[in-house]
């Protein structure tokens, strides 16, 4: 009686090759991780306020799927459709707001329900569980295929697919789809997949599983609007009834207002404090849909330039009731604020922050928002640079604390050099103005509108570059965040546990030459995305291209360790903490120069660097591995700690990295020649080892 697990089809054998097979596998998970990570937080407000639990989750689960793998591999069906079908389920029904009681931390537009975040506290520790799981499952068939070949090619392979799971996702977030064609995708590499595997009753159920998923991710709700996407966000569009409402990931971001109805005064306060001044050349940074170009055009404006980080936001302007990108003295520019005063040479007479808030959920977390590096004692000094001779430059928004109000005022006063002017009402809206109008006064109030008193005395901590958390009072890390991701490594180590006694794989086997390479690694990556967001922009496109040129570094590390390998490590470690020096002493604003062609160079050999050379040590100790799954299972848990690491940028900014990198790449140069081959030995002789296929091509 034949396999029933056999492939139905002749022509479908191909698909069990494993190399075909580990490349869809790799372009599954990122595809699927990125997926996860894009459309969980877009929908579950609490969990982006932790937002890298879900790359630790993915990071864990891929783990524990190649040691998981070793044993369970061969399962009647995978159930990844099944824990798929789960969290879509979970997604479309715990839409929370969050509730935040702390004023050291800020998060524009929630419901302040004090019963809202109660739930939450169950819900993120399930969200976690599941990603985990769910990315567990879809690498089952991972840790085989790696083992299947030699370490570098399988490396290889992994990475190429890599790539492509990130370049198909890029592509269909340019392309402003949805999430369904996002599953659909999974779903056609779930059935490929199985079809490698052969057809069952299990895998057909799977099916049903998956048609259920797609189910969901079309059917859920958008709360009575209009959802589109946006490379950056769920955008909901309220327009019956009038005026338009647009929404970003649940939270209410802009109003569509003609000029004559606007009841908020902070469009027009600049205005009333000079209001025998007409602003000729215009720049407004976070334009949005229009509104504030409005009103600067109504003010007699001769020319304007509105830059917008979000293509979609800027489209749907062209809705607004006075047409104000339609009208031939406005430029629209699709760009990050930040980058675009870099590569102008423009002076203006009025410079307008308008309510540059990306409404993404922050603590004292390490990742960046949109708007970071608008809001640095450099970006200031940029915008000065950028004022014509009496010019003024204003900024206004929604603030929940005094002392953020504070802050910005003595970011301005130290950029610009004076005190700005101030005006709030009800302590939570706020307009600063600054520059050359306002030095002129020497002191004196405005000539139209009154002025709030002078500023008190402002968080110690200066906001730069290197430390661009605006939000965050003090450099300190939330005690609460300490406990979530306390109990995040401690879930890692029970499911690491048991899973190692489930496929009786003593612990000792892992690597911790390897782990430590993942944290490691975590950290110069997290560097490196920094210093291409400040030096190119925070937008979609250079965050995609950052990561698929970590990739693509990888492959070419692959390449060298292949064709021509170096023999000494001892080469390949003084390269590398030469490299991370070098970055380390260069700081990233020293590399702001013209033209952008040689600063995306200089940048790259700079920045990307350690990442190189990382990688070519990384590949050096992999290509000699005689246990490849494990150390390519280490390695990511590895990673999975460097996510809850990188949180120190919150004490120490993001050059300290640096330094903390170096002094884990010592480290494992050390275990490298200690405790690496006794697990590799350990587990060649197990029966585990014994029971794998022999590689294609003997090692």
């Amino acid at each position: 009686m034949p396999d029933p697990r056999s492939p139905i089809f002749p022509a479908v054998q191909v698909l069990g090759r494993p190399r075909i097979r580990l490349f869809l596998v790799s372009a599954s998970i990122l595809f699927t991780e990125l997926l996860l990570i894009r459309w969980v937080p877009a929908n579950i407000r609490y969990v982006g306020f932790f937002p890298n639990f879900l790359l630790i989750g993915s990071f864990l689960g891929i783990g524990l799927g190649i040691l998981l793998g070793r044993r369970f591999d061969r399962l009647p069906a995978s159930p990844f459709p099944f824990l798929l079908f789960a969290v879509t389920i979970l997604v479309a029904n715990a839409q929370l707001n969050v509730q935040v009681t702390s004023s050291d931390e800020l998060v524009f537009g929630l419901a302040s329900n004090p019963t809202a975040a109660d739930v939450n506290f169950v819900v993120l520790p399930l969200v976690v569980l599941l990603v985990t799981l769910l990315m567990a499952a879809i690498s089952l068939p991972l840790g085989p295929l790696l083992t299947s070949m030699r370490p570098l090619v399988a490396y290889g392979i992994d990475i190429g697919g890599s790539l492509t799971g990130i370049a198909a996702f890029t592509i269909l977030s340019a392309l402003g789809t949805a999430p369904a064609t996002w599953f659909v995708i999974v779903a056609v590499l779930a059935v490929v997949l199985a079809l490698g595997r052969g057809v069952t009753v299990w895998s057909l159920v799977g099916g049903a599983a998956m048609v259920g998923v797609l189910y969901v991710s079309v059917a859920s709700p958008a709360l009575g609007g209009h959802d589109l996407w946006s490379p950056y966000y769920r955008v909901t569009v309220f327009r019956d009834p009038p005026p338009t409402q647009i929404y970003v990931n649940g939270i209410g971001h802009q109003t569509i207002q003609p000029v004559d109805a606007l009841e908020a005064p902070i469009y027009e306060q600049a205005y009333r404090w000079f209001p025998d001044r007409r602003f000729d050349r215009v720049l407004i940074i976070g334009a949005g849909s229009g509104t504030d170009t409005a009103v600067a055009l109504s003010r007699g404006a001769g020319s304007i330039d509105a830059v917008e980080i979000d293509p979609l936001i800027a489209r749907l302007g062209e809705e607004h009731p006075d047409r104000p990108y339609a009208d031939p003295r406005v430029t629209v520019h699709i760009d990050d604020g930040r980058n675009y005063l870099r590569n102008s040479d423009e002076r203006y007479d009025l410079v307008v922050f308008a309510l540059p808030d990306s409404l993404t959920l922050v603590t004292s977390a390490g990742n960046l928002r949109l708007e970071s590096f608008l809001f640095t004692d450099e970006a200031f000094t940029s915008v000065r640079d950028h004022l014509a001779p009496g010019g003024l430059f204003v900024l206004y928004n929604w603030y929940s604390e005094p002392w953020l109000v504070d802050r910005i005022g003595r970011l301005m006063e130290e950029a610009l050099g004076s005190p700005p002017l101030t005006r709030s009402w009800d302590g939570a809206v706020a307009v600063l103005a600054g520059g050359p109008a306002v030095a002129e006064l020497d002191g004196a109030p405005p000539p139209g509108d009154v002025i709030d008193p002078p500023l008190s005395a402002p968080p110690r901590q200066t906001v730069t570059d290197d430390w661009p958390f605006l939000y965050v009072r003090e450099p300190v890390i939330a005690p609460y965040y300490l406990v979530a991701l306390g109990a995040v490594l401690v879930f890692a180590f029970v499911m690491v546990y048991g899973a190692a006694k489930v496929t009786q794989t003593p612990l000792e086997r892992f690597s911790p030459h390897f782990f430590v390479l993942g944290i490691a690694f975590l950290l110069l990556e997290t560097k490196s995305l920094a210093t291409f967001g400040l030096l190119f922009g925070t937008t979609w496109l250079v965050n995609a291209l950052a990561f698929f040129g970590i990739l693509v570094s990888v492959l070419l590390a692959i390449l060298i360790n292949t064709v021509r390998p170096i023999r000494r490590p001892a080469i390949l470690y003084l390269a590398l903490f030469g490299s991370i020096a070098l970055a380390w002493l260069v700081p990233p604003e020293s590399l702001l120069i013209e033209p952008p062609v040689l600063r995306y160079l200089l940048a790259s050999v700079i920045a990307f660097g350690p990442i190189f050379t990382a990688n070519l040590v990384f590949t050096h100790s992999f290509r000699d591995t005689r246990a490849a799954d494990m150390a390519f299972a280490s390695n990511l848990l590895g990673a999975m700690v460097g996510g809850a690491l990188e949180y120190v940028s919150l004490l120490t900014g993001y050059r300290a990295l640096m330094l903390i990198a170096a002094g884990l790449y010592a480290c494992a140069w050390l275990l490298a020649t200690r405790f690496r081959w006794l697990g590799d030995r350990t587990l060649e002789a197990s029966p585990v080892r014994r029971a794998y296929p022999a590689p294609e091509v003997a090692t």
